[in-house]
């Protein structure tokens, strides 16, 4: 089959095309039918700024594959395009080259470490680059005028209180959420409902203990190295004016986005992919599917089981990297309520094979700023005295699943992986490499990783 949009080396390729509400391209899902395979591997991104960063990630994810596979198998791969966001300073390794700045354009951050004049220059560290202001657009349709302005208030880093109420108000109606509780609306993460000024000293600090990423700097005329405030236990802020604040309301800027993605995926994998490959598999009986997700992109294909009908067997395998989604999920019982379960509760027994969750302890991104995005309403122990209960399954695995192993890297490419069920396995030996604020996120385009998805899919020669 022909690849639809370049760049993709093995074959057949096609695209699951969906749009926020989870409806597919027909056509696309067309040719996914077409495709001659006993084995389809369908794989859904996490956070992109475009759909040719998707692209590359499905081309070098994929490559390793038809060299690992046994004779009998004949492979179909597809990629699932869904409308998410990345930050231009969450970097992906072998993808980006480094960023002069936190977002930052480039010949703003140029103009910023040249001196560029008086105190009021942009901030590299939170000026919105001309590609993420494009890719907010995209993400958040027909919000330009808010966009512009929420632009223009990070370019210019007013030592205002208003100014950051103003900034927070445009945030929470950008992300749609209602500040004010009501019975019927959901819980709204405390990033959304707590004092805008506090909220972002609490992220310019986790920032700094993130690594200090570009635009972090140590306050001028000191030679204290970057994140020295968070070591210290110095609040980002504290005599130091409301500056260096700013850089907390990109990270609400960026949470927003998060959350936002978060609701986003859990639609496109229950009423999008879900009932596409129900189709499909009642379609073609034999097709044997593996499902496989990064990030945001685990959570699709998670919630995709929700679609699954009782009984049937078309899923073999579920391969997840770096899940941003609640280690709790598949849980028949929350540790800390006993009355509920996991959103996906029970759901990995629709699975004909194993759920593995691949966590490595070098993702900041999860370890940090996921816990931040899932902290409901109401909890007073401030932003980051976060607990376990809002760990994210990429940092430390599938947890509260009775007789759900966990293993090493190599014990699972060594001795495999069980048959069924829930298995975490720790890639932090391969997943290790990325820079601030998300470390090593996006670090997955490993030959073990595909090893681990032809192992867990049965696949092997």
């Amino acid at each position: 089959m022909a690849d639809s949009v370049g760049g993709i080396r093995v074959g057949p390729y096609a695209e699951l095309v969906f749009d926020s509400e989870g409806d597919a391209d027909r056509e696309a899902e067309a040719a996914v039918a077409r495709m001659e395979a006993t084995d389809l591997l369908v794989f859904a991104h996490g956070w992109n700024s475009d759909r040719s960063t998707s692209t590359r990630l499905y081309d070098r994810f994929f490559a390793p594959f038809p060299g690992l596979v046994g004779s009998g198998v004949r492979l179909g791969y597809v990629g699932v395009v869904w409308p998410s966001i990345r930050f231009a300073d969450e970097p992906i390794p072998d993808f980006d080259a480094p960023a002069p700045g936190l977002l930052a354009d480039p010949a703003t951050a140029e103009a910023a470490a040249a001196g560029g004049g008086s105190g009021t220059a942009p901030d590299p560290g939170t000026a919105l680059g001309p590609g993420t202001r494009a890719a907010l657009g995209a993400f958040w349709p027909g919000r330009r005028a808010e966009l512009d302005r929420v632009a223009e208030l990070l370019e210019r880093r007013e030592e205002s209180a208003a100014a950051f109420i103003e900034f927070g108000a445009l945030v929470r109606e950008l992300a749609g959420v209602n500040a004010v509780p009501t019975a019927a609306a959901p819980p709204v993460p405390a990033v959304f409902t707590q004092d805008v000024l506090e909220v972002c000293r609490d992220l310019a600090a986790a920032l700094a203990a993130a690594g200090a990423p570009p635009g972090t700097e140590a306050p001028p005329g000191t030679d204290a190295p970057p994140g020295a405030d968070a070591a210290a236990g110095r609040e980002p802020g504290v005599g130091d004016g409301l500056r260096p604040l700013w850089k907390g309301a990109k990270e609400l800027l960026r949470q927003a986005t998060y959350y936002q993605m978060k609701k986003r995926a859990g639609v496109v994998g229950e009423r999008g992919l879900g009932p596409v490959l129900a189709g499909l598999a009642a379609r073609r009986p034999a097709l044997r599917v593996h499902l496989l997700g990064h990030s945001f992109g685990a959570r699709v294909v998670s919630f995709s089981l929700r679609a699954v009908p009782d009984g049937a067997r078309y899923v073999k395998s579920l391969t997840l990297f770096q899940g941003a989604f609640s280690h709790y999920a598949f849980a028949d019982r929350l540790p800390h309520d006993q009355g509920r379960g996991g959103a996906l509760g029970g759901l990995q027994r629709r699975v004909d094979g194993p759920v593995v969750a691949c966590h490595s302890p070098h993702d900041t991104s999860l370890k940090i700023f996921y816990p931040l995005a899932s902290r409901m309403a109401g909890d007073s122990a401030g932003l980051l005295g976060f607990d376990a209960r809002w760990g994210a399954i990429g940092h430390d695995g599938v947890r509260a699943v009775p007789g759900a192993p966990r293993l090493s890297l190599d014990a699972a490419l060594r001795e495999g992986v069980p048959a069924t069920g829930c298995v975490s396995v720790d890639t932090g030996s391969v997943v290790r490499r990325g820079g601030a604020p998300s470390g090593a996120h996006s670090d997955i385009c490993h030959e073990e990783l595909a090893r681990l998805v032809v192992t867990a899919g049965r696949m092997g020669r």
